[in-house]
């Protein structure tokens, strides 16, 4: 028997890094939002192979169905990332004034 059960390891971990990724996140200046939103998309973008291959691996159908959601999921974080980044990339470009038209 062990001394600490590995749910509770698990738990832990989880809340822990659910602490400091908040206040990491929280305390990102907006000059390094879209960086940070970069590498986000290739965390994200790891996510999806590994669960496609947890999805593939696993014999069961409620293990298959949770790959297949793991693997859903992930994919709309990838491209709302890409779509965030893209809109903040467009605030930072030079506005072209309006041309007048005159008669």
């Amino acid at each position: 028997m062990d001394a600490v059960s590995h749910t509770l390891i698990n738990l832990s971990t989880f809340v822990l890094a659910v602490y400091v990724g908040y206040h990491v996140v929280w305390n990102v200046t907006p000059a390094l939002h879209t960086p940070l939103m970069a590498v986000t998309n290739a965390v994200s973008a790891i996510v999806i192979v590994g669960a496609m291959l947890a999805a593939a691996l696993t014999e069961t159908i409620l293990g298959r169905s949770f790959g297949v959601l793991a693997v859903a999921l992930a994919a709309v974080n990838v491209f709302g990332g890409f779509l965030v980044t893209r809109r903040m990339l467009e605030m930072f470009k030079k506005k072209t004034p309006a041309k007048k038209e005159g008669r």
